[in-house]
């Protein structure tokens, strides 16, 4: 399984939270020199006050558990 793979698992595991909440999340690269995964928020995500919270502690914390190649997450 790719990196890319397993960051799209993960994803797909925090999903229905954000999606319970109005919002949505949605990969959009790797970089695998940096460990960098950029990531879209969408839907009540986008500007919300909450959102960098759910981006760091809950989208991060969870990649960076499962996958030892990611080292940050960012929106974009």
């Amino acid at each position: 399984m790719t990196t890319i793979e397993k960051i799209e698992r993960v994803l797909d595991t925090v999903r229905p939270a954000i999606q319970m909440d109005g919002g949505d999340v949605e990969f959009v690269d790797f970089d695998e020199q940096e460990g960098i995964v950029q990531v879209r928020l969408m839907g009540h995500c986008v500007g919300c006050a909450a959102s960098t919270m759910t981006l760091k502690h809950g989208i991060e914390s969870r990649l960076r558990a499962s996958v030892p190649e990611v080292k940050t997450v960012e929106a974009i």
